[in-house]
């Protein structure tokens, strides 16, 4: 045991007999792990994407909600009213009159 453990560690099974095929098994690991460290950046990198578009999301809603509730305000009456005052126009202190067509048969 202690003979395999003192091989192992001068790195004979890289020089031996079946060594090509030793090569073989830590360039196909090599290769896998690289694979690997690859794929977790790559889905890391999703992530914190994800993140940001969430945040974007969260703001451009925030922005969306003020938008429409400036916009609700605009329309109320009293806020037209002192719209058009400003332009010198004011409201009728007379209500219309309905206006009846008769026909001619």
């Amino acid at each position: 045991m202690r003979k395999g453990i003192l091989d192992i560690l001068k790195g004979k099974f890289l020089v031996s007999g079946d060594a090509p095929k030793n090569w073989i098994f830590i360039i196909y690991t090599s290769f896998l792990a690289a694979v690997m460290i690859a794929s977790s950046h790559s889905a890391d990198y999703k992530v914190h994407q994800i993140a940001a578009l969430n945040e974007e999301v969260k703001d451009l809603r925030s922005q969306f909600i003020d938008g429409q509730t400036d916009v609700q305000r605009l329309k109320l009456e009293s806020e037209i009213l002192k719209t058009v005052a400003e332009d010198g126009l004011l409201p009728s202190e007379t209500p219309p009159h309905k206006i009846r067509v008769k026909s001619a048969e």
